[in-house]
């Protein structure tokens, strides 16, 4: 699971995250959404281990961040919206690097599942420096994938992905859940993310504005029918009126 308590992150002057308190259960997928510079990434960067926060408890997959970072960092993983490949290596070489440093056994068959899977399996002795950036994209995700996290931290993942590899990774996540891993997606595609997420972190301007399950955030701001586009609208737009 992962738990913040009055997370506060802060460069100089300029507070990114003020005192943030979410929680999201072992099992569940929840969307973390919000307008541009809510501070997501922040979050996201901070709850894997990369960034320090300035303030706040974190325990992410049992672990407390200040206490175990190392323990954060087994346990958890993190794909950014833009992951960093080594271009001397080839897909395989990039599965076959996790495996090795995860110290991974009969990893081989679940590997070319995932290329498959992600419609890789072509692409499996091509450099990184010639993928194009979906394709980079879906290694990326399929080296997580192939480590079995606790824990796994999405930042926009769809981004650049064709629609048969968004149903393709939607479909990945649901079983990651269903395995007992908590997944904390970060998307501004709304109805991408709407009928895969069951619980909803929303963030503005640095503070949580809701979370909990997607349910209660529908019957709170809408009715059960509503989509996520309309909860989010109706959240934030309460919040510039109190302001």
């Amino acid at each position: 699971m992962i738990a913040v308590e009055h997370f506060r992150k802060q460069y100089g002057d300029f507070v990114a995250v003020a005192g943030a308190s979410f929680e999201v259960p072992a099992g569940a997928i929840a969307a973390l959404v919000g307008p541009n510079g809510a501070g997501k990434t922040t979050t996201i960067r901070t709850l894997c281990g990369i960034l320090r926060p300035t303030s706040g408890t974190i325990r992410v997959a049992g672990c407390d961040l200040a206490d175990d970072p190392l323990g954060v960092k087994q346990r958890a993983a993190y794909v950014p919206d833009d992951p960093p490949l080594f271009d001397t290596l080839t897909v395989w070489e990039h599965l076959k690097f996790i495996a090795s440093a995860y110290r991974l056994v009969d990893w081989e068959p679940e590997a070319d599942g995932l290329l498959e899977q992600f419609e890789l399996a072509e692409k499996k002795h091509t450099l990184a420096s010639e993928l194009s950036r979906g394709m980079r994209q879906k290694v990326a995700i399929a080296c997580v994938y192939l480590r079995r996290p606790d824990v796994l931290l999405l930042d926009e993942p769809m981004t650049g992905l064709d629609p048969s590899s968004i149903r393709t990774l939607k479909e990945m996540i649901a079983q990651q859940g269903a395995r007992g891993a908590t997944v904390l997606v970060s998307s501004h595609l709304l109805s991408l993310v709407d009928d895969l997420c069951d619980h909803l972190v929303l963030i503005r301007r640095g503070s949580v504005l809701f979370h909990g399950p997607m349910s209660q955030a529908r019957r709170e701001f809408g009715g059960p029918n509503q989509s996520l586009e309309e909860v989010f609208f109706r959240l934030t737009s309460e919040a510039e009126r109190s302001v």
